[in-house]
């Protein structure tokens, strides 16, 4: 289980979520609880929030199966007082609900930001649009720092006030590099997004960052995966050009699925114009992917996702 709330707390009205209320209100919660479906899960987690004096404004549920499927559910609800109650509320969920259940959970404040890290290298649109999506509070999002294995990224991210850390990486330093990125994260991020880093992370540096990881790759998975994609996009003739946000596993370009969008292309369009409208298409991917994550809409199902 994971909770949330510390103060943290985005301004009012510095961010409206998808079902139309103000993040900055503080009595806003989120819940999201996985477990093997069965009959009267729904009630019995309406019902303990009822008791503890809770409404419930928004709710989501999938399951994968009428029969011994697993069963996913989105809750947003609101509790006055709730910045003081959360971890109470957590540990009687824990007792009442979750345990019989044998399910995870999470609650999270509304209001509380995720502390994001950016990686990049030296393709800037990705991390521009989330830098500038972040200060317009277009994303719930708290950029803590942007890291990167190059040094020409620095006075652009200077200008938006967030720390800058050039991090080199070499086949041969690679160790020690991912050591000083894990020591700059530690204990500050909720997530770290790679905002077209075009370096690998080891399975060593996933396991041990403790937070996910998302990534944004230049195709529909597995298409042209590694360098010069457009070229070899253009030198295949393709009709259409695509971007895919996921997340990072100890498996390249393999994670789990969270969002993709393609755009129609024709024989005329040059390897630049190709270039032009990926980019377009990465920035708004990796951006509503890093929305929905950080709004609990995108629940982990082994190698695939639900989102809400």
């Amino acid at each position: 289980m994971t909770v949330l709330h510390d103060d943290r707390r985005a301004t009012p009205g510095a961010a409206v979520g998808a079902a139309g209320l103000a993040d900055g209100d503080r009595d806003l919660g989120r819940l999201v609880v996985s477990c093997v479906d069965g009959p009267g899960i729904v009630a019995r987690i309406s019902s303990f929030l009822h008791r503890h004096g809770a409404n419930i404004v928004q709710s989501d549920q999938d399951s994968t199966g009428a029969t011994g499927g697993r069963f996913f559910l989105r809750i947003v609800f609101h509790l006055p007082g709730l910045a003081t109650s959360l971890s109470a509320l957590d540990e009687a969920f824990e007792a009442e609900v979750a345990g019989p259940l044998g399910g995870t959970y999470r609650f999270r404040e509304v209001a509380v930001p995720t502390r994001v890290a950016l990686f990049v290298s030296r393709y800037d649109h990705c991390l521009l649009d989330l830098l500038w999506r972040a200060r317009r509070g277009e994303l719930p999002i708290d950029v803590v720092t942007v890291v990167s294995n190059h040094p020409d990224l620095a006075d652009d991210v200077a200008s938006f006030g967030v720390p800058f850390e050039h991090v080199p990486v070499t086949r041969a330093t690679k160790p020690q590099a991912e050591q000083r990125q894990l020591d700059l994260l530690r204990g500050r991020v909720d997530l770290v997004v790679l905002a077209r880093y075009m370096q690998i992370l080891s399975g060593d540096f996933l396991d041990r960052v403790g937070v996910p990881v998302i990534n944004i790759h230049h195709s529909f998975l597995p298409a042209f995966a590694g360098a010069g994609p457009y070229e070899r996009a253009r030198e295949r003739g393709v009709k259409i050009i695509g971007a895919t946000a996921h997340y990072a596993t100890e498996d390249l370009d393999e994670g789990p699925i969270i969002e993709q969008d393609v755009v129609r292309v024709n024989h005329r369009a040059t390897v630049a114009e190709l270039t032009r409208r990926g980019a377009d298409i990465e920035r708004t991917v990796l951006a509503r992917a890093v929305a929905w994550h950080c709004e609990d809409r995108v629940l982990v199902n082994g190698r695939t996702t639900i989102v809400f």
